[in-house]
């Protein structure tokens, strides 16, 4: 029974969330931009320099990868060589992912 509620509860929720977030795709010119009853005259969509997602993107994986290397000094004492051998491999693969994204150029802001 326990089991039962368990299982029932989400599915009820995703079920009043699918009724509520229900859009008719009937009317499509409420879905399009409108401008003044003309066509749009600018993109909807603002570009941006790949230069930055690209810069982006790195952070977000060296911050992971941060976050991952955070508790190794904690876990040092507990004296498992299988610890001390994990936190050698990631610091390889972080350093090797380094010198990668050096070496193809991804780090040069100005080229």
């Amino acid at each position: 029974m326990k089991l039962l509620t368990i299982i029932m509860i989400p599915f009820t929720i995703f079920f009043i969330f699918f009724l509520i977030s229900f859009k008719s795709f009937l009317n499509k010119e409420k879905l399009s931009p409108f401008e003044c009853g003309f066509d749009p005259f600018s993109l909807s969509r603002v570009p941006f320099s790949l230069k930055f997602f690209l810069i982006a993107i790195i952070f977000l994986i060296f911050d992971i990868e941060i976050v991952i290397i955070l508790p190794f000094p904690l876990l040092f004492f507990n004296k498992n060589m299988m610890f001390l051998i994990t936190f050698i491999i990631i610091n390889i693969l972080i350093s090797w992912g380094l010198i990668y994204e050096w070496k193809k150029g991804m780090l040069e802001w100005l080229k």
